[in-house]
């Protein structure tokens, strides 16, 4: 039996507040890409918020989209 696909979103961007979620310009937000498992996302994760180290103003996140798609899972 194959792995059950579980479908992850990378993105982020500059935000109004470091503490928070909140995107200066939501047309610039950064849209990595999705994934087919968490430990490909936090990959991305990890390479794109490490190359923004420097910029406090800058965020990214991983969204749990299967959990977005199939609450009831």
């Amino acid at each position: 039996m194959a792995d059950k696909q579980l479908l992850h979103l990378v993105f982020g961007g500059q935000v109004k507040d470091p503490q928070s979620l909140e995107f200066n310009d939501l047309s610039k937000v950064d849209i990595v890409g999705i994934y087919a498992s968490y430990a490909e996302a936090e990959q991305a994760w990890r390479s794109v918020s490490q190359a923004n180290v420097d910029d406090a103003m800058t965020k990214y996140v991983v969204v749990h989209l299967h959990k977005l798609l199939q609450p009831e899972e």
